[in-house]
């Protein structure tokens, strides 16, 4: 599984926006929108979830799942707690 919040975590770590994330997927522009303005895990045809997954591996990105170890040693981003980015003060 992968949520919109990893997709777009995953495009700023590479520093790429969407339509490139979809020319290295190999998915059309607005299948990339609607997985990302999807909340909580994205839903979509099983082999578009594995080419845009594929493409971050590709560009050295390692989607890490709740409560999955990463024992690759690279860097990573892992939110605390599930759900969406809270404000400051809030």
């Amino acid at each position: 599984m992968i949520t919109s919040f990893q997709m777009r975590a995953a495009r700023a770590l590479l520093g790429i926006d969407q339509k490139t994330l979809a020319e290295l997927a190999g998915v059309s522009l607005p299948t990339i929108q609607r997985m990302e303005a999807s909340t909580g895990n994205v839903r979509g045809v099983v082999e578009t979830l594995i080419k845009v997954v594929e493409a971050f591996d590709r560009a050295g990105v390692e989607l890490i799942g709740e409560q999955a170890r990463s024992d690759s040693g690279g860097r990573g981003v892992r939110l605390k707690e599930p759900g969406p980015p809270r404000r400051m003060g809030a």
